[in-house]
């Protein structure tokens, strides 16, 4: 599908963000890419026609990729939201067939995030799976911890842990299956692979606990065991942050060689592309530099790298999702250098393409200032 004019065209000055990429077996329009954000309106874990149409709107914007909001894969324990969607079922995977159908059509690539909420969950998770029984509903993570001293649930057994692993890659196949671009995996944020990566929610023993390279081991075999079951170029993408919900200020990986070491096993397993959760992209991941965490990981990588966070929003996630700040647009100058200089291959809108479902065409068109605010009241309906 040919791009409007002022996305072939766009205004010098932000002009590095729409030039073509390929990353792999991802060919993408430009460097902008949806953000996967939670919207809890698929009753029954079922994607609708509302929903097929709030992402085609923002595949009609100009985004290159959209990066689907969090899908549960199929194991009990992964869910706390009965209107968040999964993607198993028969139901479920025809939905998702047709969202995947009409943002491609209207130009842009997709891939679901594939999720599990771990020991985090919510206590409603016992009552979307009343009829399979309470034990199998249970909340589970690598220690039962949802940070250091606090029990969320109980560790997983080995036969768990196979169990969901077998889960990620059987959605993954499913994902290839239907026509999805790749997928990428939720690896941040506190939830079950990232409780895995923190040292205060994993005190196992045995090979999934102890040092940052056996901490890794579990999301290094979620990814072994997708490219087992999907195929050598199907893109992988795995989503980490430094900050927990648990924990905002939290610092998994305190310097440039623990960060090292946390990535290299996962570059090993076979992650094609790291999505790097900042709750503010612009400020530097450690001191000394002023590369951001996804420069960083591209640096010590060698892969390609998404930047995320507030982007033209001057107002991070949090103060305005709970403490009810409304978030202004902040200048795109510093985002336009970074990536003409190489920090990082990719950068992911949030909040803004929620309240600007054409974000692209009114920045090509160099009019980025007249973007709309985000407040909180913009989640109240999906549009």
């Amino acid at each position: 599908m040919e791009q409007p004019t002022s996305l072939t065209n766009p205004d010098p000055t932000v002009a590095p963000l729409f030039e073509r990429v390929t990353l792999g077996g991802l060919e993408l329009r430009n460097r902008l890419v949806m953000a996967p954000m939670t919207r809890a309106f698929s009753p029954g874990g079922v994607p609708g026609a509302n929903v097929a149409e709030y992402y085609r709107k923002r595949a009609e914007g100009g985004v290159g990729l959209i990066i689907s909001e969090g899908t549960w894969i199929d194991h009990p324990s992964a869910s706390n939201d009965p209107n968040v969607p999964v993607f198993h079922g028969e139901a479920a995977l025809a939905g998702w067939r047709e969202v995947c159908r009409q943002v491609q059509s209207a130009g842009a690539k997709m891939v679901p995030q594939l999720w599990h909420v771990g020991a985090a969950a919510k206590s409603e998770v016992a009552e979307i799976y009343e009829d399979r029984g309470a034990d199998e509903a249970e909340r589970l993570g690598p220690s039962g911890l949802v940070k250091s001293g606090v029990e969320g649930g109980r560790a997983m057994t080995g036969a768990e842990i196979e169990h969901i692993i077998d889960a990620y890659a059987k959605a993954a196949r499913d994902a290839l299956d239907i026509g999805f671009d790749g997928v990428e995996i939720h690896g941040a944020h506190g939830y079950l692979i990232d409780q895995f990566f923190w040292h205060e929610t994993n005190a196992r023993t045995d090979l999934y606990g102890g040092d940052i390279t056996a901490r890794t081991r579990f999301a290094a075999e979620v990814v072994r065991r997708i490219r087992a079951n999907t195929t050598p170029d199907f893109p992988i993408i795995l989503r980490f942050s430094q900050w927990k919900m648990q924990d905002y200020t939290a610092r998994a990986w305190p310097t440039p060689e623990e960060l090292e070491a946390f990535l290299q096993p996962l570059v090993e397993a076979g992650v094609d592309i790291f999505h790097c959760s900042q709750r503010r992209y612009w400020e530097p991941e450690f001191p000394d530099s002023d590369l951001n965490l996804a420069g960083w990981t591209r640096k010590l990588s060698g892969k390609p790298a998404i930047t995320v966070g507030s982007v033209t929003l001057d107002a991070e996630m949090i103060s305005t999702l709970m403490g009810g700040e409304t978030a202004l647009p902040r200048s795109l100058s510093d985002l336009v250098e970074r990536v003409r200089s190489e920090e990082f291959d990719l950068v992911a809108i949030g909040r803004a393409l929620i309240i600007n479902p054409d974000w692209p065409k009114i920045v090509a068109a160099g009019a980025a200032t007249s973007l709309n605010p985000f407040s909180v009241s913009a989640l109240a309906e999906l549009n």
